[in-house]
């Protein structure tokens, strides 16, 4: 009895023992991520981020709709919509989506300034879809009344030669 005893003391206390191990792992993981590190965090830009879009400004789209004609099946293209901040405050892109996994959309990391011009951007991958496609990428940013923009682009897609 007594090693059975001795056998299950052993068991647990190195199972206490890893618990301890993961659990001071994982606060000094914690306290790493909520120290300071000169603003250069992602957790400080996300804060900041949120704290400026709570203030609105205005935004004014050069590109909305694109063409891209005759690329071959297989081939990923980008394209690149613009904007420029006219507001008086931030611009914040606070999301942008696809409306299909064919694309993958890309947001500024950064506020856009009053008076600069900013890019919205998306790569679509042509493979299996020949012929003629038109995706739309959704944004959202801190503009007021009309937070959501529809981004929408064409490409005509040959399809692989046999």
């Amino acid at each position: 009895m007594v090693v059975i005893d001795e056998k299950i003391t052993k068991q647990m206390i190195k199972k206490y023992i890893g618990f301890i191990f993961l659990l001071c792992l994982g606060i000094i993981g914690f306290i790493g991520c909520i120290s300071e590190d000169n603003g250069n965090s992602a957790v400080t830009d996300t804060m900041q981020a949120g704290a400026i879009s709570e203030k609105q400004t205005q935004i004014e789209w050069i590109d909305t709709n694109k063409v891209i004609q005759n690329i071959e099946e297989g081939q990923k293209v980008e394209v690149v919509f613009r904007f420029k901040n006219i507001g008086n405050n931030p611009l914040v892109i606070k999301n942008v989506s696809a409306s299909c996994g064919c694309t993958v959309p890309e947001r500024p990391d950064k506020p856009v300034m009053p008076g600069q011009m900013g890019f919205i951007k998306g790569v679509f991958d042509s493979e299996g879809r020949p012929g003629e496609n038109h995706k739309t990428i959704f944004v959202d940013a801190n503009t007021g009344k009309s937070m959501s923009y529809n981004l929408e682009f064409t490409v005509v897609v040959n399809p692989k030669k046999v």
